[in-house]
């Protein structure tokens, strides 16, 4: 897959599941950019500079895109937490 195939496949992923979840506590999650299969996310909201904001990123984002969309090779946190 091409990035841009890549960000289209994790933006659907993005709005029908992990979106929903995230909004569920106060806080989102944008796709800043696809690069060599790398996608980067920016956290929103609650989920800004929340101590569990990690552990959401790595085994909650990460676990879910890697599962739906296999291409994906990593997720990166784009998030200014301060």
């Amino acid at each position: 897959m091409t990035d841009q195939e890549i960000l289209d496949a994790v933006n659907v992923v993005m709005a029908e599941e992990i979106s929903p979840a995230l909004a569920s506590h106060g806080g989102g999650a944008t796709v800043t950019k696809v690069e060599n299969g790398a996608v980067f996310v920016e956290l929103e909201g609650g989920c800004k500079g929340c101590p569990g904001a990690r552990m959401t990123m790595k085994n909650g984002i990460e676990s879910l895109l890697k599962e739906r969309v296999p291409d994906v090779k990593e997720v990166v946190d784009d998030t200014d937490h301060m």
